[in-house]
């Protein structure tokens, strides 16, 4: 295995920008570059107060230019049909002036759009200019978010229309036309609430420092990292694969992009060391999936998050560490079990590269990432965090000729920022249209009222509801969209009933990143299948087995608070040793083998299956049951050695099947 390089994407905080790239040559490229140099000097410029040139717009202000700048690089970027996916349309072009001139004709009117309430009433010019924004956002998500995420925000952004005709709780205020384009153009919940603010306030940072460690050679440095640590293990090609795709994926927050650019390098190293293309390509689509869980970075939907619960950014972070350590550990069982039942090698001494070799050349990239973490724990700058890490980065890389900031890489930085951002923008600001719907109506807490209502105080029965809600909505919209969604509706109702804020808006996150890896939908283990050239279905299946402890973990902290690290410290380290135990159980009896042991049958998978269940039951009095049920099932096949079969010792399996084979 190579480890020697990498091509990565930068951040996108949800699925990467699809379908741009062709039209990144000629006038097109140089003009959505300029959209997002001067997009990024105005976050800089407001992030720290630095009023270049006397320029300090007020809050709406600098969110109706960012949308401007970002909607019309949209719509320059992402094709409005296939057809014209390699040039830009005059059509394009006239759409894009069109929302910048709109954004900047509001910006310009900030003080008095809020001084005279033009959310309530307004001059005919600014209805009319907030109209053909809000014509242009919507388009923006069909372009950027697809036909469901369009028909959400179609519905619940006309909500307020006929909101008095409904019926029962989903009754609500209703709104003229004109007021429904100026709450949600010219109101603060709407185009221009949470969402859009935490993009701009936060976002816009962090996918600069990706997309600096990107240039700078950081996707180059985790996968070597990852293979000095574990490429020697048995099966050492996947877990290489589980620990650089989940180290990359916790600071791009982006599945689909972290799939193409680790994937190419990871998914053939496991197929030539024995591993069938379906099982390398499942391996890959869920270590990808889990980044976005991982801290420190989690995407965009993370500091929406923390926005929704007011909260610092800090500690969703905390909260969100153990249940994503959780998911890598079971995922690094499983595929050290399935490796070992195979009699899988690891890697080649000689593709294996010393690990203080490693850390010597890269310590640029874990200095950056240790000022990173903190500043954002401790110093608690959310903000600036990531402009002084990516700072740092670069003026390092500027004495390594290897990864030095030249032309090249500043414009490719920029490209990334500019594309990246432009999809968030596109998608968020329509979103905003859900959210402002909902609360301008007064439905958002009468749903939550009534789901209470109906649940009879069953907590059970709210999560199983808010857990195929989730998954549901999963499949047809982003992360943040769904996540955003249910936020408002769902998760005032779990938190009403008594549970832990913080774990009610994790599970929602967590069920929404489920139909990544889910069949029918599948997006991650269907991007992995083209790269491996294996099944897709098939990779869905195995993706969904390999990801189970998915469906298992957000009942857990959501019932369990100890285990997003709230509560006593004996506690949560009862609950962090039982839980990593559960995983090991879990990981033996999906992949039919037992360390010590070797390949096991039914009898003992069902064994250990229900040890899980009694370990990872929040009362600690089964813990017991737990270890005593694992005491005997290794003393019976120790006693009955017919209830166990040999493994192939492992350095010995024989050669990988041809390409396209299978062990399985």
């Amino acid at each position: 295995m190579s480890v020697s390089s990498s091509t990565d994407a930068a951040p996108s905080g949800d699925q990467p920008p699809s379908g741009s790239s062709g039209r990144m040559h000629g006038v097109t490229y140089w003009v959505v570059l300029a959209a997002g140099a001067i997009g990024l000097l105005m976050a800089v410029n407001q992030t720290f107060y630095l009023k270049l040139l006397g320029f300090s717009p007020l809050g709406n202000s600098f969110l109706y230019y960012l949308i401007g700048l970002f909607l019309g690089a949209a719509y320059l970027c992402f094709p409005a049909h296939p057809g014209a996916a390699w040039r830009t349309p005059w059509y394009d072009w006239l759409l894009a002036g069109t929302a910048l001139a709109c954004a900047v004709y509001l910006g310009l009117h900030g003080l008095q759009i809020i001084e005279e309430g033009w959310d309530f009433t307004a001059p005919l010019e600014a209805t009319v200019a907030a109209g053909v924004l809000l014509a242009l956002i919507i388009e923006g998500v069909r372009r950027c978010g697809g036909l469901p995420l369009l028909g959400v925000v179609l519905v619940f952004g006309s909500y307020p229309l006929y909101a008095d005709y409904m019926p029962g709780f989903l009754w609500g205020t209703q709104y003229s036309f004109g007021e429904t384009i100026r709450a949600h153009v010219m109101g603060v919940e709407s185009v221009i609430g949470i969402p859009m603010r935490v993009v701009a306030n936060l976002v816009i940072g962090f996918v600069v420092f990706g997309a600096a460690l990107t240039v700078t050679g950081g996707g180059a440095f985790f996968m070597r990292l990852a293979a000095a640590l574990m490429g020697g293990t048995r099966g050492g090609p996947a877990k290489v694969a589980v620990v650089s795709s989940g180290l990359m994926g916790s600071l791009s927050g982006s599945v689909i992009s972290n799939i193409l650019t680790t994937g190419p390098i990871t998914i053939p190293a496991m197929k030539r060391s024995g591993y069938a293309p379906h099982y390398a390509a499942s391996i890959e689509a869920c270590a990808s999936t889990g980044g976005t869980l991982m801290p420190p970075v989690m995407g965009a939907v993370a500091f929406i998050m923390a926005s929704f619960l007011g909260v610092p950014y800090a500690e969703v972070m905390i909260a969100a560490f153990l249940p994503a350590l959780l998911f890598y550990v079971a995922l690094l069982f499983q595929v050290d079990s399935y490796a070992a039942r195979k009699g899988l090698r690891g890697m080649s001494q000689e593709d294996i590269p010393r690990l203080w070799q490693v850390l010597k050349e890269g310590w640029p990239y874990l200095l950056s990432l240790v000022m990173l973490i903190y500043m954002l724990l401790f110093m608690r700058l959310e903000a600036r965090a990531p402009y002084y890490a990516t700072l740092v980065l670069l003026v390092v890389s500027l004495f390594r000729s290897q990864y030095r900031l030249n032309v090249s890489r500043a414009l490719g930085l920029l490209q990334e920022l500019s594309t990246s951002v432009a999809n968030l923008v596109a998608i968020l600001a329509g979103i905003g249209l859900v959210v402002g719907g909902l609360s301008y109506t007064g439905v958002a807490g009468a749903f939550s009222r009534e789901l209470l209502l109906y649940a009879g105080g069953s907590i059970p029965l709210m999560l199983a509801a808010g857990a195929v809600t989730s998954f549901i909505l999963g499949m047809g919209m982003t992360v943040s969209a769904c996540y955003i969604f249910l936020s408002i509706l769902l998760a005032p109702a779990l938190t009403s009933a008594g549970l832990n804020p913080l774990a009610s808006h994790l599970f929602i996150l967590y069920w929404g990143m489920m139909s990544y890896i889910t069949p029918p939908v599948a997006l991650a283990a269907i991007t992995a299948a083209g790269v491996a050239g294996a099944d897709s279905w098939r990779t869905g299946m195995y993706a969904m087995r390999l990801g189970s402890v998915l469906f298992v973990l957000p009942f857990l902290f959501v019932l369990n608070p100890s285990l997003i690290l709230q509560g006593p410290l004996l506690g949560i380290a009862v609950s962090a040793v039982t839980a990593i135990a559960a995983m090991w159980l879990l990981a033996s009896a999906l992949e039919s083998h037992l360390y010590r042991v070797g390949i096991i049958g039914w009898p003992i998978r069902v064994v250990l299956l229900v040890a899980t269940a009694t370990l990872i039951y929040p009362e600690g009095r089964t813990d017991l049951l737990g270890a005593g049920l694992v005491a005997a099932v290794y003393a019976a096949a120790w006693f009955f050695p017919s209830l166990r079969r040999p493994v192939a010792a492992v350095g010995t399996a024989p050669s990988a099947p041809p390409e396209g084979g299978s062990r399985d």
